[in-house]
């Protein structure tokens, strides 16, 4: 198999797709630089996969167009496009073997035996399959059949890659190295690739850049830093990681950034908000505030709940307006933990990236 591939740019323009009066998908624009990774990313029913099939053909918009490269694909079936699509399912055939079942897509092109052969050596050797291809897929593990998926798709060499929650069926820490092999062979081969996940550390981990949905809109594209650090409005920063929004009042607004007060203490902004108002909210994330005993300056308040997670503690703190902050302290010393119903101090951060409005 190449070491790269023949590979193109997929762009959707003002996409959409209506099941009735539903409106699964509402009028999406986006463009997928060749040789890149985008994830689809949100919650159940927010349009992700339905825009996925919709590329690979499998769904038909209501309106809109899809190019790839220069080509508009728009009417034509999936067997024309230059795509292969990984299932949640894998859609392996039982009853074939491994070998089978990454050819039966060049057997179904017509293809000399010999190049298939030859194609179907170099997808094992990729997917590291060697040894397994005469078993059917009931004897392999789910991380070997998720292979044979992957290895299926990419022996047709297409410009496009789809995958549709492909890890979703593996256990937790397969999933983790499933995710870092098929991240290791899309770059390794170049290949433009589309991947809906609704598992926000999956998107983050292998993406280039995460287009977040919701209900149909595509509500920011960005690098996961982007999301994290610079949420588009409350959706992204709610959907995104932890966080406490909190109101804020805003003293001071230009193209530098801003100025608010929360909770008595001053915080400046390296981004003003979209649009300066009264409805102006600040976003902390716990791990940017830190917990000290009561009496340093700071917000007031009290531990309601601390939990254990690897290597933080992560404490609910109520503050003097009843507000619970979500606060994280990393590696924190036994004997320095706060226990439920300790009076505390929060330190907030004197920046924040970005104001939400």
């Amino acid at each position: 198999m190449p070491e790269t591939f023949a590979t193109a740019s997929i762009t959707l323009d003002s996409l959409s797709k209506h099941f009735g009066a539903t409106r699964a998908v509402d009028t999406v624009s986006l463009r997928v630089p060749a040789g890149s990774l985008v994830c689809l990313l949100g919650p159940s029913g927010c349009g992700k996969t339905t825009t996925l099939r919709m590329i690979g053909g499998f769904e038909d918009p209501t309106a809109g167009r899809i190019l790839i490269g220069d080509e508009e694909v728009t009417t034509l079936p999936p067997y024309v496009r230059p795509t292969a699509m990984v299932f949640q399912s894998y859609a392996l055939f039982p009853h074939m073997s491994v070998y089978d079942n990454i050819a039966y897509g060049l057997r179904a092109r017509r293809m000399p035996r010999p190049e298939i052969k030859a194609r179907v050596e170099d997808a094992l050797a990729i997917m590291e399959l060697h040894g397994q291809q005469r078993k059917s897929p009931p004897q392999l593990s789910g991380g070997q059949q998720q292979r044979v998926a992957l290895a299926r798709a990419l022996v047709t060499r297409p410009k496009v890659l789809l995958f549709d929650e492909p890890l979703s069926n593996l256990d937790a820490q397969l999933r983790v190295r499933m995710r870092g092999e098929i991240r290791a062979v899309q770059r390794r081969l170049g290949i433009t690739s589309v991947y809906v996940t609704h598992d926000q550390e999956e998107a983050f981990s292998i993406a280039d850049q995460v287009a977040v949905m919701n209900k149909g809109h595509l509500v920011q594209l960005g690098t996961p830093r982007e999301l994290y650090r610079q949420p588009a409005d409350r959706f992204v920063a709610e959907f995104v990681g932890l966080s406490n929004i909190v109101p804020a009042e805003l003293l001071d607004s230009n193209d530098a950034g801003a100025v608010v007060r929360v909770y008595g203490q001053t915080i400046r902004s390296r981004r003003p908000p979209r649009r300066p108002g009264p409805d102006t909210s600040l976003v902390l994330r716990p791990e940017a505030m830190r917990l000290e005993p009561a009496g340093a300056s700071g917000v007031p308040g009290h531990v309601q709940t601390l939990a254990f997670v690897g290597p933080l503690v992560r404490y609910v703190v109520a503050v003097q307006d009843g507000t619970l902050l979500t606060v994280d302290q990393h590696n924190p010393d036994p004997d320095e933990f706060f226990v439920e119903g300790t009076a505390v101090s929060v330190q907030l951060p004197a920046e924040v990236p970005a104001l939400l409005s």
